[in-house]
C-alpha cells in the first residue's frame, strides 16, 4: 500500500524538489495543500499533471477543518516560506488530532544552533518545541545551502541563464568549509529518510558536498576557463550587516523587504565566519548523517551541475517568479 504523504508548500523550489522526489521514488501517493486562490497557478499545475494530488485548504483554518482535510494522510511534510513558520504550529496541532504518523516541519536550512545566531532557525526552532510538547512525531532534515544559489556568475554571461544573483562574494579568505546540496537531490533524500524508522524523533543532514566557498569559485574558473570575479568580505562588514539589518528588522520581521538582507547576513555569519554548516558540528548537535544512514546514494556532485550549466542544460532557482539581478 502507498504511504500518504501530503506536501505544504509544494510550489516552492524545496518544495517542488521533494514533489519530484517522492513521484520518482514510487511507493508514495502524493497530495499538496493549496488556497482556493492558488489553484490556477503554473507550478500547482506542473505538479498535478505529474500526479500529485490537490486538496485545497486554507492554512489558517480552525483545527478541526483543518484535521478533516489532513485525514488519511500518513506523513505531512512541510516547506513553508520562511514568513510564514507560525502557520506550522496550527497544522501540526491539527496533525496530532487527525492521526498522522510522522510530520517533517520546514528545516531544509543549513546547521545552526538555535538561540540568536539565525532569526530564521530560532523561528523554525519554535515550531520544533510545539511538535515535541504536543509529543506528535517528527522528523527534522537539513541540508546546507544550494549548489544554486553558491555559484558565482561568470564575465561571459554564459550561465546568467540560469543565475539569479551574481554571487560574487567571498567572507574572509573564503576557505570556511561549508556543505552544500544540489536542489533536485533533496526531493530524493527526503523519500528515504521520511520512511526509515531510524529517523523517527531524531534530526537528519542530507549534503552532497563539503567545500569552500573558494572551492566553488575555483571549479567554476577551472570548468568554464574564465576568472570569476572575488568579492572578499572582511568579518567586520558581516557583523555591521548582521547588526544593522537586525535593527531595521525588528519592527516588522516577518516584512520581506526587511528580513531579507537578515537572512543573508546572518547565514554569512553562522556558514561563512562560524564554520556551523559541516557534518562534525551536526553530529555535534545531536544530527544523524544522511550519508551513513544511506551508503549507497549516489548524489549530484558540484562538478557534474557546473557542467550542466556551461552545456545550457542546467535549471535555475526562482527564475520563474523573480527579476535576475547582476
Amino acid at each position: 500500500m502507498a504511504t500518504k504523504v501530503l506536501l505544504i508548500g509544494a510550489t516552492g523550489e524545496t518544495g517542488r524538489s521533494i514533489a519530484n522526489g517522492l513521484l520518482n521514488a514510487g511507493g508514495f501517493e502524493v497530495y499538496a495543500f493549496t488556497r482556493a486562490a492558488s489553484v490556477h497557478k503554473p507550478q500547482l499545475l506542473d505538479l498535478e499533471k505529474k500526479g500529485v494530488i490537490i486538496r485545497q485548504c486554507d492554512l489558517t483554518a480552525p483545527k478541526e477543518e483543518l484535521a478533516e482535510a489532513l485525514k488519511g494522510i500518513d506523513i505531512v511534510v512541510s516547506s513553508v516560506g520562511p514568513s510564514d513558520q507560525h502557520i506550522q504550529h496550527n497544522i501540526a496541532t491539527a496533525a496530532k488530532v487527525a492521526g498522522v504518523k510522522r510530520f517533517i516541519p520546514c528545516g531544509f536550512i543549513t546547521i545552526c544552533a538555535p538561540g540568536g545566531i539565525m532569526w530564521l532557525r530560532d523561528e523554525k526552532e519554535k515550531v520544533y518545541n510545539h511538535i515535541k510538547q504536543i509529543k506528535l512525531p517528527y522528523t527534522i532534515i537539513d541540508i546546507g545551502w544550494w549548489y544554486q544559489i553558491a555559484t558565482p556568475r561568470l564575465p561571459s554571461g554564459k550561465i546568467d541563464y540560469a543565475m539569479t544573483t551574481s554571487n560574487d562574494e567571498l567572507i574572509g579568505d573564503g576557505r570556511t568549509p561549508s556543505s552544500f546540496t544540489d536542489l533536485r537531490d533533496i526531493g530524493k533524500y527526503v523519500a528515504k529518510i521520511i520512511v526509515d524508522p531510524r529517523t523517527e524523533n531524531k534530526m537528519v543532514f542530507a549534503y552532497n558536498v563539503v567545500m569552500s566557498p573558494a572551492e566553488i569559485f575555483d571549479t567554476v574558473e577551472r570548468l568554464s576557463g574564465e576568472k570569476v570575479e572575488r568579492r572578499y568580505i572582511p568579518e567586520e562588514t558581516v557583523h555591521k550587516r548582521v547588526a544593522e539589518t537586525r535593527a531595521s528588522s525588528e519592527t516588522y520581521p516577518f516584512e520581506p523587504t526587511k528580513f531579507t538582507a537578515r537572512f543573508v547576513a546572518e547565514y554569512q555569519l553562522s556558514w561563512g565566519i562560524r564554520g556551523d554548516n559541516v557534518p562534525e558540528y551536526a553530529k555535534y548537535l545531536g544530527y544523524l548523517d544522511a550519508k551513513e544512514l544511506y551508503p549507497d546514494f549516489k548524489p549530484i556532485l558540484f562538478e557534474e551541475y557546473v557542467q550542466e550549466l556551461l552545456h545550457g542544460t542546467a535549471t535555475g532557482v526562482y527564475t520563474d517568479r523573480i527579476s535576475r539581478i547582476y
